[in-house]
């Protein structure tokens, strides 16, 4: 029997219906993105939390900072054998000897989504899914309900850049007023996590094939959104993009449809201006219009991704004024077109001097847009992508899709595969994509090498992308960037 035939069938891991009277809860993975906002949601509530991950990045140091206690070695003597609760990541290996000693004892055992689940079990719950764009988005809804005083908890899959967190607690909702207690929900299809949620108000951005590792088939994949909105509650709201394959299998009491400028659609954005890498447009919510909305954020897709938001927040009765204010305050995501470097020129004009973009991309669609956004914006540039492939299992699954993607760029670099929490596949490398390519102007090189290579030549528009450690680059790379423009 392997280790997930042991957790199902095991007593310990029977449904989680709430999280109440717990005082100690222990993670296995605790530096995951998803993780690490419900360990500080149960640290904000008092709990003593501590946890296990592989290796020490920012967030996890982050996390301590904030009173959490983490190691790094999987030692049992180092767990918290009082812990209540265990919850885990399914990236954990099975011969992890934690998890096996938690199971082998008894312990209360649960995935992070039967968590999430059961914290949002009696909130209003605002859920974003979709293959790509449900973090941006989330984050933009988020951020809107709480910079107009409406009021949130947030549960995030990146950092927002205006707060520095993945996780905050909606303050002070009484439960004789009449203000509801929201919580914005990234709903995350992996491992079908997003069928434990249960949302007033659903987002699908889109439904490309993906995680096949999972589902098998692209079929299967859809199939699970179709069961998403199924959990809708009655009298819910569901917004979609228009166009979204099997759109007439997603029900919900009220649908709206969105697209960036598709006018067939329920809502879209009209009179779109570019200035100097932010966006003005006007949006258009079936009758209603709301002006001159600006957004400081590149790569059209973010346009389409916030007239989710700004329609959620009209929904929600939000004033336009307010709306507006806080669109125009969305400073984005880390590692969502992230802007590390935009006006390194002498005159400090992001136009003529040199402009990097770091993004979390890492799938072909999500390439396809960050690369057509930022040539977009910055036509002149020559375009150089430093792609790290994310797992070898969707490099062999959609490596004919990286390929014709990337293809959009004048200037590629390609990463080794960054495996994750997979054993390699024979034949599948970095290679397999180049191999593909028509773009005779593309490389493979390591981190060292890719470093070395940036000293010595010029860039114009940079973008480095993948859901790999190539963050870990991006200072190094900044760094580069900036010391080479005061030469």
């Amino acid at each position: 029997m392997n280790t997930s035939e042991k957790i199902s069938s095991s007593n310990v891991n029977q449904p989680l219906q709430n999280v109440d009277g717990l005082s100690r809860v222990y993670f296995l993975g605790i530096g995951g993105i998803g993780m690490s906002a419900l360990a500080r949601y149960f640290n904000k509530k008092k709990l003593t939390v501590s946890g296990y991950d592989k290796t020490e990045t920012v967030l996890t140091k982050q996390l301590e900072a904030e009173g959490i206690k983490i190691h790094y070695e999987d030692n049992i003597e180092l767990i918290d054998k009082q812990a209540e609760l265990v919850i885990y990541t399914p990236a954990v290996p099975k011969e992890h000897k934690e998890l096996n000693y938690f199971i082998a004892n008894g312990y209360r055992l649960v995935k992070r989504s039967e968590v999430l689940g059961a914290i949002t079990n009696s909130t209003y719950n605002i859920c974003v899914a979709g293959t790509h764009g449900k973090t941006t988005t989330s984050t933009m809804v988020a951020h809107i309900l709480k910079h107009s005083g409406y009021g949130c908890n947030a549960f995030l899959g990146g950092i927002s850049v205006n707060y520095n967190t993945n996780f905050w607690m909606q303050e002070n909702v009484q439960p004789q007023s009449n203000k509801k207690n929201v919580s914005v929900v990234e709903a995350d299809e992996y491992d079908r996590s997003f069928l434990k949620l249960s949302p007033d108000i659903a987002i699908i951005n889109s439904m490309d094939a993906d995680h096949l590792d999972i589902y098998g088939t692209a079929e299967n994949m859809e199939q699970a959104f179709i069961e998403f909105t199924q959990r809708i509650k009655p009298g819910g709201l569901l917004l979609s993009k228009y166009g979204l394959k099997r759109a007439a299998d997603l029900k919900a009491s009220e649908h709206f449809s969105f697209h960036l400028h598709n006018s067939n659609a329920n809502v879209y954005a009209s009179n779109i201006r570019m200035l100097n890498g932010s966006y003005q447009f006007d949006v258009v919510i079936q009758d209603y219009e709301i002006k001159d909305v600006v957004l400081n954020m590149g790569g059209q897709h973010n346009i389409e991704n916030m007239l989710a938001a700004i329609t959620v927040a009209k929904y929600l009765k939000i004033d336009e004024d307010k709306i507006k204010k806080a669109v125009a305050d969305f400073k984005g995501v880390k590692r969502r077109f992230e802007y590390i470097v935009k006006q390194s020129s002498a005159t400090g004009d992001a136009l003529t001097g040199t402009v990097m973009v770091d993004d979390y991309a890492h799938h072909p669609e999500e390439l396809r847009a960050l690369i057509l956004g930022a040539k977009q914006l910055f036509p002149k540039k020559k375009c150089t992508v430093v792609f790290q492939p994310h797992l070898y299992s969707r490099t062999k699954d959609l490596a004919d899709g990286f390929a014709e993607t990337l293809n959009l760029a004048d200037e590629v670099i390609l990463l080794p595969i960054y495996p994750a929490r997979e054993k390699p596949i024979e034949g599948v490398e970095s290679e397999m994509i180049a191999n593909k390519m028509n773009n005779s102007n593309t490389k493979i090189m390591g981190k060292t090498e890719l470093l070395n290579w940036l000293k010595e030549n010029k860039t114009e528009l940079l973008i480095t992308a993948g859901a790999g450690d190539i963050d870990t680059l991006v200072q190094p790379v900044k760094e580069i960037l900036i010391n080479k423009n005061k030469l």
